[in-house]
């Protein structure tokens, strides 16, 4: 059973070239855009191994000398696997980590003693209580002492670095922000270990790295810029879609202190290590053309041309054999003899993907629609990670399956229960307590017991203490309720909606469970009941808690179990992939766009209303300071824009899709 099919899901093929130069003439040519050295590889494990290589190397050559290795440890989620890869080569490969010594990076601040989340102690779980380093030779900011000792103590930090010898390797992520280790926006080139305030949206990103809903301190002790660019080697890196464009923006962009990892642009032997995802917006990735001959695969050109268009400010069929020769586009003329030729051959692929039949249009010629017009009706299983991400993606979509006469299923794959408030239960408990008193006169025991209890547990609760199974099962309960309403103003039969609750999901914390045969199964089971036409799935994976892509990769594995087992039933089936709250598909990559009127854009509104406990109070609306309908609204009318821009039909708003093909 493959449980990761999601990360084969590619897009725009890339050729090799681009991340693999076969010369260093080969190199200079396409990474000319780039100001600091960038390695790129098509899979995480193959980056962190690279990294490794790298570490193991200098740890080995130093021990053969009778030396220390020193280096500098950052503790971000995307660190994790290339700690994991150092942990299997001590353990399997004998790599001993008796000359290492580390310095964390920085530590929160203020803690308490007995503070339960530090940085040192995802440090040691995730690496140091795993291999043999002497504990006497690992040094961390202290996040106790008075505040008035600060100062002096980050003076010894840097002594104490200096005297050792000086950093070795210094491994570090990049925030949202594009801070390092904790220099917020602002620190300066200049900046040496210090306590610093952390911005909310750092606080927000390291809170997720805790598995947990405990509020990281409002402060840091940071190692410097000027600390880490002392370091002999640094190691800059980043996995997966959502660090595309702060990374491009370290890399390709200006040196600021608005953006402090692009001051590892003047060190002298830096390397940034990322994945083809993370790489995703830079130049020799997104436009090819500008770096080097391309091979003109019909989505390139396609995002070629809505590049030029929205560099020149024209649409499509405007486009001028000029146009095309004064940026970069020479050789599209001559693959297809004219501007006019190319402009129409795109604008027709475009003009293909719109359709306002997403089931398909009865009776219809569907050569160039996105959708079979047969059979009708289809039956329709779309597949909602959380109970509200099928309102937020595909709401008017939904709206038009079902007004088109579509057997529609919704699957609300998790319950959701981590996503609502306290203050929420607390709502729901006054309400049936006080149901239970005016018409029951207080008899019923289990209510008035099970008032007190959870009111007690609230009132003692504590930040970062995990909700009782009890207090999960109200908050399951109230996102269940919303979903139904939600499905009922939709028209769909409460019949047909199904809350799977996968139990990756239930470990109370925002870290999940692995994601596990048990959940394919139950997937697996609802599919083979419903047979159905027309599969939707969140292709969001860029979604920053992860839920979304372990949600896919179950539906996908058990898509894959049947396709092995060459159930018929699965020939006639088509998978869509949406996109939710937090990006939209490159329109190169859209194959199917569903127009939304005035009036549909508001009843998806209304739609995405009932989920009443994600309004203003729902913990998880990230560094986005819009509400999740805000957001949905200006996504959609900003693809209909974009097409409109192209000159192609103008909608208030469009839903996109792609299709996962099934192999």
């Amino acid at each position: 059973m493959n449980l990761n099919l999601s990360s084969q899901i590619v897009l725009n093929t890339i050729p090799e070239q681009f991340y693999r130069p076969r010369t260093a003439v080969e190199r200079s040519e396409i990474t000319r855009a780039e100001k600091m050295p960038t390695e790129l590889f098509t899979s995480v494990d193959e980056g962190a191994a690279h990294i490794a290589d790298a570490i193991e190397k200098t740890i080995r050559l130093k021990a053969d000398k009778g030396q220390n290795c020193i280096l500098g440890l950052g503790t971000g989620i995307s660190l994790t696997p290339i700690y994991d890869e150092l942990a299997r080569r001590h353990l399997e490969c004998g790599l001993s980590f008796r000359n290492v010594i580390v310095f964390n990076a920085y530590e929160y601040y203020p803690l308490t003693p007995d503070a339960a989340h530090s940085s040192i102690t995802q440090l040691r779980e995730r690496l140091l209580s795993r291999v043999n380093i002497n504990p006497n030779n690992v040094f961390t900011p202290d996040g106790t002492i008075a505040q008035d000792k600060v100062q002096a103590y980050c003076r010894q930090y840097e002594q104490r670095i200096k005297g050792m010898g000086g950093i070795d390797i210094m491994l570090l992520g990049i925030g949202r922000l594009g801070n390092i280790a904790t220099n917020e926006p602002g620190s300066a080139l200049s900046s040496t270990s210090r306590i610093i305030l952390l911005d909310h949206t750092s606080r927000e990103e390291m809170t997720m790295s805790f598995g947990s809903e405990t509020p990281v301190p409002p402060c840091s002790i940071t190692m410097g810029i000027q600390t880490i660019l002392q370091a002999r080697k640094i190691f800059l890196t980043a996995w997966g879609e959502s660090k595309a464009d702060i990374i491009c923006r370290a890399i390709e962009g200006q040196m600021t202190d608005a953006l402090p990892a692009s001051f590892l642009q003047s060190h002298q032997n830096v390397e940034v290590v990322i994945d083809l995802p993370a790489a995703s917006r830079l130049t020799r990735i997104v436009h090819p053309w500008l770096v080097s001959s391309c091979q003109w695969t019909d989505k390139l050109v396609r995002s070629a041309l809505v590049w030029l268009c929205q560099l020149t400010g024209k649409p499509i069929l405007k486009l001028t054999n000029k146009d095309y020769n004064e940026n970069g586009l020479s050789e599209l003329l001559a693959l297809y003899g004219s501007a006019y030729n190319a402009n129409i051959k795109i604008f027709n692929d475009l003009q293909h993907t719109i359709t306002g039949w997403p089931g398909g249009k009865p009776g219809a010629d569907d050569t160039y629609r996105p959708e079979r017009s047969a059979p009708y009706p289809k039956r329709v299983l779309i597949f909602s990670p959380h109970p509200d991400d099928d309102v937020i993606s595909m709401g008017g979509t939904i709206q038009r399956l079902v007004t088109q006469g579509h057997d529609v299923s919704i699957a609300y794959e998790t319950s959701g229960n981590i996503a609502v408030n306290d203050e929420e239960v607390t709502r729901f408990m006054h309400f049936i307590n006080g149901f239970n008193q005016i018409f029951g006169h207080s008899a019923d025991i289990v209510i008035n017991e099970k008032y007190r209890e959870i009111k007690e547990f609230l009132r003692n609760k504590k930040a970062g203490d995990i909700d009782t199974a009890d207090v999960r099962a109200i908050k399951g309960l109230i996102r269940r309720g919303e979903a139904r309403t939600a499905c009922t103003f939709n028209n769909i039969p409460l019949s047909k909606v199904h809350f799977l609750d996968l139990p990756f999901y239930e470990s109370g914390k925002i870290e999940k469970l692995p994601m596990s045969e048990k959940d394919v199964e139950i997937v697996r089971q609802l599919i083979c009941d419903i047979k159905p036409h027309q599969i939707y799935i969140a292709g969001d994976l860029a979604d920053p808690h992860g839920t979304h892509r372990k949600c896919t990769d179950a539906v996908l594995a058990a898509i894959d179990l049947e396709r092995q087992a060459q159930t018929p039933w699965l020939s006639e089936c088509r998978v869509w992939m949406y996109r939710g709250a937090w990006a939209e598909w490159d329109i190169e990559n859209i194959e199917m766009c569903v127009p939304m009127s005035p009036e549909e854009l508001r009843q998806k509104r209304n739609a995405i209303l009932k989920h009443q406990s994600q309004m203003e109070s729902a913990p998880f609306l990230g560094n986005d300071e819009r509400l999740f309908w805000q957001r949905a609204e200006d996504r959609n009318r900003a693809t209909a824009k974009l097409y409109d821009d192209l000159g192609l039909a103008c909608y208030e708003a469009m839903e996109a899709f792609v299709e996962y093909k099934i192999r």
